[in-house]
């Protein structure tokens, strides 16, 4: 049920990085990126004034959204009366999801606040094996590096570890016009979709540390930036280490991982 007797809008907040998208056409094709399989619930990240959680209520899926501006729940809890009870007044990047998921999965899908999109990606890589899927809107920029490929200039940590649980598809741009107040740079919308075989050949926490590793000196080679693990000469002595990161695909890192993982 939503009650429209409350029109009083929303100051978006800069220091929270607040653009309202504005466009009902937009919210409804970001809501229906959602394919419902695998999951009963959905989370929606920074909701704000509940554009695109109109559109989530209507689908056969149990709707929560997590916001920590104050006069947003205010809104979202006079205007979603059904929704009120399922409106979670906190920090994303601090709270414990499974006070209210409590193991189950759910899908995760928002306009996200482009100050802690890269965060709340990495969030959700850690609850991985709840989160079969996750689609919503970044700074276009962020949305392509998540979905590029070895080669692009872009391409890096974030690819890299997103793409080795998740399928990445980036779907469409969206124009700084459709939102208040108007962002400077365009918008793209993708989503992830989890491997049906998410489980890697090798140490998860291990692979993070090669990527971030290789990418944090992106312009040498794997001979070099990798130098601080301490491998064995024969196994740097590999033609392999001769590349630079942006040169290996996620499949590549992958096994480079369990190679490193035998030689430790």
């Amino acid at each position: 049920m939503v009650n429209n007797s409350n029109q009083h809008q929303v100051k978006a907040k800069r220091h929270l990085g607040q653009h309202f998208l504005n466009d009902e056409g937009i919210a409804k094709k970001i809501a229906d990126t959602l394919t419902l399989n695998g999951y009963k619930s959905v989370l929606e990240i920074g909701p704000g004034m509940g554009v695109l959680t109109k559109y989530l209520l209507k689908k056969e899926v149990t709707t929560h959204v997590i916001e920590i501006d104050t006069e947003s729940v205010e809104y979202l809890k006079s205007n979603f009366l059904n929704l009120a009870p399922r409106v979670i007044e906190k920090d994303f990047l601090k709270y414990d999801l499974n006070e209210i998921f409590k193991g189950e999965s759910f899908a995760i899908i928002g306009n996200f606040p482009y100050n802690i999109s890269t965060q709340i990606v990495f969030k959700m890589l850690e609850m991985r094996n709840q989160i079969p899927e996750f689609s919503g809107m970044f700074q276009k920029e962020v949305a392509q590096r998540i979905c590029s490929k070895e080669g692009s200039k872009v391409y890096g940590i974030l690819s890299v570890l997103t793409q080795a649980f998740y399928n990445a598809e980036y779907l469409f741009t969206v124009p700084p016009s459709v939102f208040n107040p108007p962002p400077k740079v365009d918008s793209g919308v993708l989503i992830l979709t989890r491997k049906k075989n998410y489980t890697l050949p090798c140490d998860d926490a291990l692979l993070f540390k090669v990527v971030k590793t290789a990418f944090q000196q992106r312009r040498k080679t794997l001979r070099n930036s990798l130098k601080t693990l301490n491998l064995s000469e024969s196994l740097r002595e590999d033609a392999i280490f001769d590349k630079r990161p942006e040169q290996l695909n996620v499949q590549q890192f992958i096994e480079l991982t369990s190679r490193i993982e035998k030689d430790l």
